[in-house]
Order: C-alpha cells, then sequence, then structure tokens
C-alpha cells in the first residue's frame, strides 16, 4: 500500500515538474497592454454665432500719392563761392598770394506749392548759396532765386519762372496727421527723377536732442537719405503734411527715422516771409514747466494775452485749440503755425477744473544784445526822450555786464554817445560795439535819475 502511494507521489511530482518545464520552455507569455483612450469632449450648443467678415477693402494703395507729388518735388543745386587762405603764400609771395576762391555745390530737394513757380526748401541746402538751380522731374533746370529763409525752422523759400504753370503740392493740415498713417517720402536725390519712399507716421511734436530750434517735427520710417533734404513728405491723398529736414544716424545715412516739419509750420513761414518779409514770432506770454500730463505756467507776462485772457500761475495747459499738448514742444509747434494778433483756445487744468481761455497772441520783438558788453539795448520811447530832452539813444533793458553792475549801471540807463558820436538807436549802438575793433569806447550815458555819466571801457 505505501508502494502505491509512493507512486502516486512521484506521479504528481513528475506532473507538475513536466508542465512547469512545458511553461517555461515552450509556452510563450502573455502580455497585457493597458490603453488609454481620451473622453470625447462635450459639446454645448451656444446662442453665440461667429461673424465673418468679408472685407471686400483693396491694400493701401500709394500710386495717387505718388502720381500727384513726384512732379511738384524738384532737385535743388546751391553754389557757393568759398575763399581759402594761405599764410604761408601771404608771407613769401605777397599780399593776397595766398588768396585762393573755388566753387562749393550743395543739392538737396524742394517742393512746388504754386503754379507760378515758389518752391519751399530746407534752409540748410540753399544757405550761403551764390547761386541756385532747380532741376523739374522732366530734367530741365531753371535758375531760381531766394525769396526769404529762416534759420530757426530750416525754412527757405524760392522762386523760379517758367513759361508754364507748374505741377505743385497743396498744402495739408499737419495737426490731422496721426500717429501709425501711412505717409510717403518723396525726395530727388543725387539729381535723380523724384524717389518714392513709404512709412508711417511714428511720432509728432518730437524734439531733438541737440537742435535748439525746431522742437515740433513729425516723425517718419519712411527712407530720408542725404539729399532728400527739403523734400515732401505726404499723405496718402497727396496732400502736403511736412517738409523733410533731418535723420538721425551715426553714418550719414538712413538707419530707422527721420523727420519733418510740419506742413502747418512752413504754411505759416512762407506767408510771413512774402508778407512780411520775415518770420513773424507768436508769443502767449508765459514761462513754464513740463508736467506728467502737459506744460504748467509758471509765471504770467504783465504785458502779454495770457494774463489779459484770465490764465494764472499753477494753470496746466492741457489743449490748444482742442489740439492735445503733452509737453512744452507740442505747444511751441502750435505757436510756431500762429501769427501775432491770431487768437488761440487754451484750454487747462485749475485744480482738478477744466477751463478754456481765449488767448491773444502777442509779437515776439528781439531787442538788440551787444555781445561785446553782454548789454540788451531798446529803443528810447518818445517819453523818455520828452523827459531827457533827447533825440535818440539805447536805453539798457538788461545786463550781464559785471564792470556796469560795479558802478551801478544797469536797467534804465540811456546810452546817448560812444566816442563822441550820437547814438540814434539800439541797433546802431550794438553795431557800433560789436564791430569796433579797437575795443576802447568813451561812452556816455544819462542814469533814470536824469545825471549825465561818462565811462571809459
Amino acid at each position: 500500500m505505501k508502494k502505491v502511494f509512493r507512486t502516486l507521489g512521484i506521479a504528481f511530482f513528475g506532473g507538475v515538474v513536466a508542465l512547469a518545464g512545458y511553461k517555461i520552455a515552450i509556452e510563450k507569455p502573455q502580455v497585457i497592454v493597458e490603453k488609454t483612450v481620451e473622453p470625447t469632449l462635450q459639446t454645448v450648443k451656444a446662442s453665440y454665432t461667429p461673424t465673418v467678415i468679408n472685407s471686400s477693402s483693396k491694400p493701401t494703395d500709394f500710386t495717387e500719392a505718388a502720381e500727384k507729388t513726384v512732379n511738384a518735388v524738384v532737385h535743388v543745386k546751391n553754389t557757393a563761392i568759398r575763399t581759402q587762405q594761405n599764410p604761408w603764400a601771404e608771407l613769401f609771395y605777397g599780399n593776397g598770394s595766398g588768396t585762393k576762391k573755388y566753387q562749393q555745390v550743395g543739392t538737396g530737394s524742394g517742393v512746388i506749392i504754386s503754379p507760378d513757380g515758389y518752391i519751399v526748401t530746407n534752409n540748410h541746402v540753399i544757405e550761403g548759396a551764390s547761386e541756385i538751380e532747380i532741376t523739374l522731374n522732366n530734367r530741365k533746370k531753371l535758375k531760381a532765386e531766394l525769396i526769404g529763409a529762416d534759420k530757426t525752422n530750416d525754412i527757405a523759400l524760392l522762386k523760379v519762372e517758367a513759361d508754364e504753370d507748374l505741377p505743385n503740392l497743396p498744402f495739408g493740415n499737419s495737426d490731422n496727421a496721426k500717429v501709425g498713417e501711412w505717409v510717403l517720402a518723396v525726395g530727388n536725390p543725387y539729381n535723380l527723377t523724384s524717389t518714392v519712399t513709404a512709412g508711417i507716421v511714428s511720432a509728432k511734436g518730437r524734439d531733438l536732442e541737440g537742435n535748439n530750434n525746431v522742437e515740433a517735427f513729425i516723425q517718419t520710417d519712411a527712407a530720408v537719405n542725404p539729399g532728400n533734404s527739403g523734400g515732401a513728405l505726404v499723405n496718402t491723398r497727396g496732400e502736403l503734411v511736412g517738409i523733410n529736414t533731418a535723420i538721425t544716424s551715426k553714418t550719414g545715412s538712413f538707419i530707422g527715422y527721420s523727420f519733418a516739419v510740419p506742413s502747418n509750420i512752413a504754411k505759416k513761414i512762407v506767408d510771413d516771409l512774402l508778407e512780411y518779409g520775415m518770420v513773424q514770432q507768436a508769443l502767449i506770454g508765459i514761462n513754464y514747466n513740463e508736467v506728467e500730463e502737459g506744460v504748467e505756467i509758471t509765471s504770467v507776462s504783465e504785458k502779454g494775452g495770457a494774463k489779459k485772457a484770465g490764465l494764472k500761475k499753477g494753470d496746466v495747459i492741457t489743449k490748444i485749440n482742442n489740439v492735445k499738448i503733452g509737453k512744452f514742444s507740442e505747444l511751441k509747434g502750435q505757436l510756431t503755425a500762429k501769427r501775432p494778433g491770431d487768437y488761440i483756445n487754451v484750454t487747462v487744468d485749475r485744480d482738478g477744473e477744466e477751463l478754456t481761455k481765449v488767448v491773444k497772441l502777442t509779437k515776439l520783438v528781439k531787442l538788440p544784445i551787444s555781445r561785446y558788453l553782454g548789454t540788451e539795448f531798446e529803443d528810447v520811447n518818445s517819453k523818455d526822450k520828452k523827459k531827457f530832452d533827447i533825440d535818440g539813444g539805447a536805453k539798457i533793458k538788461r545786463t550781464q555786464n559785471r564792470h556796469f553792475k560795479e558802478y551801478g549801471i544797469g536797467e534804465g540807463y540811456i546810452l546817448t554817445k560812444i566816442n563822441g558820436k550820437k547814438i540814434s538807436s539800439a541797433a546802431e549802438a550794438v553795431r557800433i560795439l560789436d564791430s569796433n575793433t579797437n575795443r576802447r569806447f568813451l561812452i556816455e550815458m544819462i542814469s533814470p535819475s536824469g545825471e549825465i555819466e561818462r565811462f571809459r571801457y
């Protein structure tokens, strides 16, 4: 019996071993892979229906503006006679031997603004020229006459005579030019036919470091290179909105930004040159300080239009004729485009309250200044002539001369004679003082109390 159980046990154990060996050696193991299934997104109904815009507008087209502009932009050539001195030649070969004259040629662009031949360009394009020649876009050459120029705003006005009406550009309103608006810069550099580049208005009322004059440039990224100075900046309607004037560059060539004198300023200068022969500068009658949102009035002139209109110290100017003013360059740009006697609406913030005052602009009077004496003079008025029984003279307005201050000479003193010669006006006094090569003067003055005083200087 024991043998039977032993035999069954051995048989059972052998079967287990055989089955295990089969599983390992012959049957392949089963691999189970778990698959991740993304859930289906739930779809819900909504009341929103997206709007599909079937735009029929055309891309910005510059061809019409370019066609209007290219024939009104000219090449400007100026020829100046320069003198070169050679002191060694003077020394060895006699007087006059070291003097050499030569021609210097400069070029730029200009814009015809009337059919009878008036042309606007930059002052720096024609400054010092003895002869000016313009070339039309059809290659015809004409001699030009300088009508007038304003160095401060870098604008000059030329005139040519032609047998027919010339193509010309109308002035646009530069106040309406918007940042981001497309513009074209059209110039006639290198005596080529007119060249057109495109860009946008990058900024307005831009003041440039190192430029102490124009402080209200239109900034654009339209390419402007040497020879384009004096050319046209036009909008897509072909209206003149600026005169291209300057670029920012370390190489002398265009690297990103150019600057134009706004058309409103250029037009005002042209009108002044034609009517008065010189630019009339308008003043509001304030001293100022720039603040974060406008221009703060720090003091008001007693005789200016601001005082009469009721503007006060502490008022912050925020608008001129509804044009936003954020800094002084924008305020100056608005004033430069106006004339003395014009009325403007000045909006101010006064302690949180918005007020609008109507201000009559006054004329800037530039008094003669003697650089030699460091003294500013004005003409003697009729009241002083009668009071001191004099025919004329030069009355001291202000002085920085330390010798005068040591002797108590200052505002109100009237200079009547220089080296025994009677002085009739402030301009005459300055001319004599600053042109005298000897720099030795016997000056006769009348003090505010009426005493005659003489000084050697």
